[in-house]
């Protein structure tokens, strides 16, 4: 099948150029025999159709096996987000692996700094050749990105973005922007005199995508001249119990919150409080197509939910290594996804 692929983008070639299918060859396998002109031609066919000759064959003959790996969260009882990238990931895994390239995937605890660097080591320690890593521990992660300089380890990452540590490509959401657009939902029916309640809700509060979607989501409040006051809670521990305890004290302090924007998929967590406190006329938005957060959207608990496709994001991630590492093409250094918006009357039709 892969000959007759080759050689269909071989005769297409030489249709588009209107020469034999011997002279394309010729031009590919750089022989002699061709005017300037006419390979000249050629060559600028090749780089509009994107064409890779024969990769398969000459990855067959090198023989050399491309270890890629990645290192996301495990799914937990808080969330099945990362079911979605990993979905991805064999995605691409299944389109790689005739060309040599196999995938092993190490899974770390999202609520345990210490997993994600005992599982880096052995991801490491396994001699791999590219990484696609989701940055969830600041700490953690730089000292990752510099054992992989130190060896010359490409690495992807997805989701979310730590700009200095020269990843080959970053996969994700353009944060502030997301920020933005929550904002932007978060004031359709909201009161001039009521407050605004930032929720983080992350053993990690001080990631980079937290502070960059809440400067985008602070940023259309001063664009539009709100009015609303501006309220923020950090909370380090996940469990429901915990989440509601805090919460309910904020809620003491504020009595006229009139909209909470959860800065992960998490908001399920805050929508189950705000029904349970029978708190529900507050508006409600957050993150991610996760099952947990759309019964709430079903049931009018939670407004909106902002997506960012992380299936794709998971794919998109492996392929960037793929096309440094098998077929040294270029690769985009930043790869923003769509920003979605899930609501309970399009929900039945998103695919993430």
């Amino acid at each position: 099948m892969e000959k007759e692929n080759a050689l269909f983008g071989v005769k297409e070639i030489a249709r588009r150029a209107k020469v034999s299918t011997a002279t394309v060859d010729r031009v590919l396998h750089n022989r002699t025999g061709v005017s300037e002109k006419t390979k000249q031609r050629i060559n600028e066919i090749i780089k509009e159709m994107d064409y890779q000759p024969n990769i398969l064959a000459s990855r067959l003959a090198s023989r050399k096996v491309i270890n890629l790996a990645a290192l996301i969260p495990d799914v937990s009882e808080e969330t099945d987000f990362w079911l979605a990238p990993l979905s991805g990931i064999r995605r691409a895994e299944s389109e790689m692996k005739q060309y040599g390239v196999q995938v092993q995937v190490f899974f770390f605890d999202l609520n345990d700094k210490d997993s994600f660097a005992e599982k880096a080591r052995e991801m490491i320690d396994a001699g791999v050749h590219g990484i696609l890593v989701s940055p969830s521990f600041i700490e953690e992660t730089k000292k990752l990105a510099a054992e992989c300089s130190r060896r010359k380890i490409p690495f992807v990452f997805i989701d979310s973005n730590i700009p200095d540590l020269q990843s080959l490509s970053y996969i994700g959401p353009h944060l502030r922007k997301s920020g933005y657009v929550g904002a932007k939902l978060l004031t359709y029916r909201l009161e001039s005199d009521k407050k605004v309640l930032i929720i983080n809700i992350s053993k990690e509060v001080d990631n980079f995508n937290y502070h960059e979607i809440e400067e985008g989501f602070r940023s259309y409040f001063n664009d539009h001249n709100q009015p609303n006051e501006i309220v923020r809670i950090d909370i380090r521990e996940t469990d429901y119990q915990s989440v509601a305890r805090h919460l309910t004290y904020v809620f003491h302090l504020n009595k006229d919150i009139g909209a909470a924007f959860v800065t992960n998929s998490r908001v399920h967590t805050v929508a189950s409080f705000l029904k349970n406190s029978h708190r529900t006329h507050v508006s409600l938005i957050g993150y991610d197509f996760v099952k947990e957060n759309v019964g709430y959207l079903e049931n009018n608990v939670i407004d909106f939910l902002i997506c960012h496709r992380p299936d794709d994001q998971g794919y998109r991630g492996m392929m960037a290594l793929y096309q440094t590492l098998v077929i040294n093409a270029p690769v985009t250094k930043q790869n923003f996804m769509p920003i979605d918006i899930v609501t309970k009357e399009n929900y039945e039709f998103y695919q993430n």
